[in-house]
């Protein structure tokens, strides 16, 4: 099977779920997939990818995998409780060819978020491995290797790079588990200390390195569902999540009704709470001056805070943004696909988003067009209303 363990996934689906199992417990929620490449069919595929998702629905946490996630300073002793019960149930997920007969498949989730927030990353990645080992027979590994070895060499032969992190958030979109686990030993091995550590909890307890990841779009999205009212969900989200970390895991997401908004409610309060925020979205250069500004202008030092980069980084964009903000701020990256899935092929732009909440729309309203993902046309407008938004996204 393509997925061996429930820990083959991304942090921040813990720390979410971790906050779900707290203060969220009974919201119901429905997630659906999206391919954006054009032309792609993935109708052949569909019941290999059911076959695969069945397999992930019988794995349990085995006693390693509870022990190590119990050892984690922000993970509660009963959340891993709840883990040794857990597993992913098939009843919550359908696999279906598309009724507009493009060569598009239809993935929904739809139960309890307590019980589905775990379906999206391995979905993902059992999609893009189950597609490209149909289509990609002999993947040319060796072409994978010499492009992964000159990205390294990129930062890890420069003496301006020296301070250069670089973390794995790859799973989602890999080639496959076994080309994510040899990227990750190459990793390891050839660069050194700046490799700041993966996004996947799996190779995180496998090869000793740092868990890293705090929240998604999905958190903040559901919180237009779950806060007192729309226009204070993300002030009310960004405050949940004090409530349950107390300080830690302390990277808040800033795009989820784009940077403006983000800015207005990210006040002095958060600006002093948060260690810093993520960019996902938008021009990350005008992001971090932006940011930067907005600490200033809150009386906060911007060199003891982090901009964590990880929207469609390749290795020049690090290098670049490195260079334009590390002696003003902490600076952080996480690249995905540019390390996970770069064989020579063309890689699957594949998403799988929350699109409702206790029975209520919901979406994000990004800095960048095309990533926005709702079927509730007057809700976007309303989102739009609510938050002074009035650039079309």
């Amino acid at each position: 099977m393509i997925i061996a363990s429930l820990l083959d996934t991304d942090l921040y689906k813990f720390t979410m779920m971790q906050v779900v199992l707290h203060h969220f417990p009974a919201a119901e929620v429905e997630y659906r997939y999206k391919c954006r490449n054009p032309g792609i069919d993935l109708t052949p595929y569909v019941d290999e990818i059911r076959d695969e998702i069945a397999g992930l629905c019988r794995l349990r946490f085995s006693e390693q995998e509870l022990a190590y996630l119990r050892k984690l300073r922000f993970i509660k002793s009963d959340f891993v409780d709840f883990l040794s019960l857990f597993h992913l149930q098939q009843k919550y997920i359908t696999v279906e060819p598309s009724t507009a007969n493009n060569g598009e498949i239809d993935i929904v989730v739809k139960g309890p978020w307590l019980h589905t927030i775990l379906f999206e990353v391995p979905v993902l990645a059992i999609v893009n491995e189950v597609y490209f080992r149909a289509t990609q027979i002999t993947p040319d590994y060796a072409e994978g290797l010499k492009r992964l070895h000159s990205k390294m060499a990129l930062i890890r032969d420069d003496a301006a790079m020296a301070g250069c992190k670089v973390a794995d958030y790859g799973t989602r979109r890999r080639f496959s588990h076994a080309w994510h686990e040899e990227v990750i030993r190459a990793l390891q091995k050839d660069f050194g200390q700046h490799l700041a550590g993966t996004s996947n909890v799996y190779f995180a307890m496998e090869y000793g390195l740092t868990p890293l990841g705090t929240m998604a779009h999905e958190y903040l999205q559901a919180c237009q569902s779950l806060g007192p009212r729309l226009r204070d969900s993300q002030i009310f989200a960004f405050e949940m999540w004090a409530k349950e970390y107390r300080g830690d895991l302390g990277i808040a997401l800033s795009d989820v009704y784009g940077m403006s908004a983000f800015l207005r409610d990210f006040d002095m309060y958060f600006c002093k709470l948060f260690d810093g925020a993520r960019h996902d979205s938008g021009d990350p250069f005008d992001w971090g001056e932006r940011l930067i500004k907005q600490f200033q202008d809150n009386r906060v030092d911007p060199t003891t805070k982090t901009l964590v980069f990880s929207d469609s980084l390749d290795f020049n964009k690090v290098t670049a943004l490195y260079s334009r903000f590390k002696d003003r701020t902490r600076v952080a990256f996480g690249v995905g696909t540019n390390l996970t899935n770069d064989l020579g092929y063309q890689p699957l732009q594949i998403v799988m988003k929350m699109v409702r909440c206790n029975g209520q729309p919901v979406a994000k309203l990004s800095d960048t067009p095309g990533k926005n993902m709702c079927d509730d046309a007057a809700y976007v407008n309303y989102l739009r209303q609510v938050f002074e938004i009035t650039s079309e996204a």
